[in-house]
């Protein structure tokens, strides 16, 4: 998938027909058996020229380590509802430790005037899927919303 994520999720609707977990304060001792991903939140702004830029975080915790968190914006109007098996190929965040069992992640990707207005207007959802070192997984199909608005 190209890093134009938003505007990509409208292409995947051709190819294609969480809930916030909180965690304990010493996340370290008490890291999760599979990853759990928590205060995830999404912030869809327009820039100047008309273009757009959508940014998408979330702390993922596991006692192995992570080794990704995957990422899909999608409209609400599409009927889209992306599975865990088809979130293996979408982008990934970056993610930075801030514990050894803990990553801060972060997704960003900016849309041109051209794109951004031609992007459903309304509330869209970002998917996301976490994957573990040793292997274990959690998906997240509404991990946060946001509005686009013309």
């Amino acid at each position: 998938m190209s890093k134009r994520l938003v505007v990509s999720s409208l292409a995947a609707l051709a190819g294609v027909a969480a809930g916030t977990a909180a965690f304990a304060s010493s996340a370290d001792a008490a890291a999760p058996d599979r990853p759990e991903i928590s205060k995830a939140a999404a912030h869809f702004t327009a820039t100047a020229g008309g273009g757009a830029t959508l940014t998408f975080s979330a702390t993922v915790a596991d006692h192995s380590g992570l080794t990704s968190l995957r990422v899909l914006a999608w409209p609400t109007s599409s009927g889209l509802a992306p599975t865990a098996a088809e979130m293996r190929d979408a982008e990934e965040a970056t993610c930075t430790a801030t514990s050894a069992t803990v990553r801060k992640c972060t997704y960003t990707v900016k849309s041109s005037a051209k794109e951004a207005a031609s992007l459903p207007a309304g509330v869209w959802h970002v998917s996301a899927l976490a994957t573990a070192k040793d292997h274990g997984t959690t998906f997240a199909p509404q991990a946060a919303t946001f509005t686009v608005s013309h």
